[in-house]
């Protein structure tokens, strides 16, 4: 059974963005460190582009090699004209409004979601799934989701977008590592208690 990795980016309160969903107040934060960080340990969760500009596009997955993201999500990458905004890994998008994929390289999940992503978790591989958000997103599959890698960025937000929208369960998850960049970022790796 592969995994479902809820990746998240969020402030010491919890949000993962402002009331919109704008997260760019944490881009500070995205120092040279990070990017090693990245580099070294998460590479599959930069974004194509931001792979080749940092010159590590060669650079193999470690724990991914598929994402599932929503709309709004999405929608960044196609504000800037980008339609497969990670064409290294087996792109979904969960979408009620979307109908038609602006690309090959992405499948559209207009319904059944969670059954969706049941059967990329039963498929056979050595890699896991990235869940790259949102909110919604992550309150649908809370009961799917088997790891959390929470980097909190320190700063307080105050309100804005919750990790996780509407989620109905209360599943309990063990704290199994935390790294603490010099910038003042925790990352902290939970696994589901089952």
């Amino acid at each position: 059974m592969r995994k479902l990795t809820y990746f998240i980016a969020c402030s010491i309160d919890g949000f993962i963005g402002d009331p919109s969903g704008d997260a760019s107040s944490m881009f500070a934060f995205t120092d040279e460190e990070f990017f090693a960080f990245i580099k070294a340990e998460y590479p599959e969760t930069m974004p194509t582009v931001g792979r080749r500009a940092m010159g590590f596009d060669d650079v193999p997955n470690k724990h991914f090699d598929t994402i599932v993201q929503g709309r709004a999500s999405y929608d960044l990458a196609l504000k800037e004209g980008i339609t497969s905004p990670y064409a290294h890994l087996r792109e979904y998008v969960a979408s009620r409004t979307l109908t038609e994929s602006p690309d090959p390289n992405v499948e559209i999940i207009s319904s059944d979601l969670v059954g969706r992503v049941r059967a990329l978790k039963a498929e056979d591989g050595d890699l896991g799934i990235y869940l790259c958000g949102g909110s919604d997103v992550a309150g649908q599959l809370i009961d799917e989701i088997d790891e959390l890698v929470i980097k909190t960025y320190p700063l307080v937000l105050g309100s804005g977008m919750p990790m996780f929208r509407s989620a109905t369960a209360v599943p309990l998850f063990t704290l199994e590592s935390v790294r603490a960049l010099d910038n003042g970022l925790v990352v902290r790796t939970y696994g589901r208690k089952r």
